[in-house]
């Protein structure tokens, strides 16, 4: 994933999944699908039209941006089957 307008990191996910886009504004913290193909992290708001996956709860923008650093990154996802 790499850094975009300084306010999330982007990355293609290598496939395109069904969107369900709709306008709104951004937290740190939530995860969209944007255009299908790129999932992004953002750590700033935003407002535009995107699909929303989830959000990572609990963390504030300098966390996530520590957390994910300056320049690109891999970063990967997995669900907590426990619960």
């Amino acid at each position: 994933m790499s850094d975009y307008g300084n306010m999330e990191k982007v990355g293609p996910i290598g496939q395109s999944l069904p969107r369900n886009d709709e306008h709104i504004t951004t937290s740190p913290g939530d995860l969209i699908l944007y255009q299908g193909s790129n999932l992004v992290i953002y750590y700033a708001t935003n407002t535009y039209t995107f699909t929303r996956l989830g959000r990572i709860d609990n963390v504030e923008e300098d966390e996530l941006r520590a957390a994910l650093g300056e320049g690109s990154v891999t970063v990967t996802l997995s669900l907590d089957n426990n619960k």
